[in-house]
């Protein structure tokens, strides 16, 4: 089927069930090149199942996933492996090993996928992620020793090692105090637009959605009830996203998207 170019992948009426129990009731969604989809909906609504077939831990029951126009359903094991070097993952809590030092969890990827590269090649492409995400000089620090904000950096560095098309974050500003926060926000948007990536964010932060979602997916009981930009949610017609975002609590009217052009703020 003729898949829209701008397009980065296409979810087309997924469903996905485990046994009896019917978690994802036939969602579809345009998520577009270079741009960040959020994706928001309170606990137990389908945001990680969704995710999962995403990046192909997990096969829709029905339905299709399209990336870069291949229907992911239809590959081997084999090609689903080649498929998902498309993807980086940036982890809740960033999910760095704390027996290895910055360098060595950066390395990681590399190590494990690039086999012909020299530790020489490895190291100076992994001081260079890291100095461009400005993390200086701390390769040989354990995880222990860096605050939140620098750990939410080495993961995103170790997450771009294989030069992913798309990256993937899950409940990225989950546990951290708003400053922080806000400036993890900067850091998504600064890499969505350095190295051009297709951003999917899955978040319950309404905060963060408005500063960084040129499209949001509110999801519940496993359906997309509502689409668009983050003000078309606050102040459209579906009133149960209305609500939604009623209910946290924020100011969505002074809330502004982040500007990438002019730099973030260093965590």
């Amino acid at each position: 089927m003729p898949i829209p170019p701008e397009d980065h992948i296409f979810v087309d009426d997924v469903k996905k069930s485990f046994g009896q129990t019917h978690v994802i009731h036939g969602i579809t969604m345009h998520l577009r090149r270079q741009e960040t989809a959020v994706i928001i909906g309170g606990s137990g609504a389908g945001k990680t199942t969704l995710l999962r077939m995403l990046i192909g831990l997990e096969r829709p029951s029905s339905g299709h996933i399209w990336v870069d126009g291949e229907d992911m359903s239809a590959l081997d094991d084999y090609e689903m492996n080649r498929m998902r070097q498309k993807f980086g993952m940036m982890f809740q809590y960033a999910a760095l090993l704390d027996s290895l030092t910055v360098f060595d969890n950066v390395a990681f990827p590399l190590r494990e996928h690039k086999k012909n590269m020299t530790e020489k090649e490895i190291r100076d492409r992994v001081v260079r992620m890291l100095n461009g995400l400005g993390i200086m000089n701390k390769e040989e620090r354990m995880p222990s020793e860096l605050s939140g904000g620098q750990r939410k950096r080495v993961g995103l560095a170790r997450a771009l090692m294989l030069d992913p098309e798309i990256l993937i974050y899950d409940e990225p500003t989950s546990g951290l105090d708003p400053l922080t926060s806000r400036m993890v926000d900067d850091l998504i948007e600064e890499t969505r637009a350095k190295f051009n990536i297709t951003s999917v964010v899955i978040s319950h932060d309404m905060a963060s959605t408005f500063r960084i979602a040129h499209q949001a997916f509110l999801v519940v009981h496993g359906k997309v009830i509502a689409h668009g930009k983050p003000d078309e949610l606050a102040f459209g017609e579906n009133e149960e996203a209305r609500n939604f975002i009623k209910a946290s609590g924020i100011a969505a009217d002074r809330i502004r998207r982040v500007d990438s052009s002019k730099g973030g703020t260093a965590i």
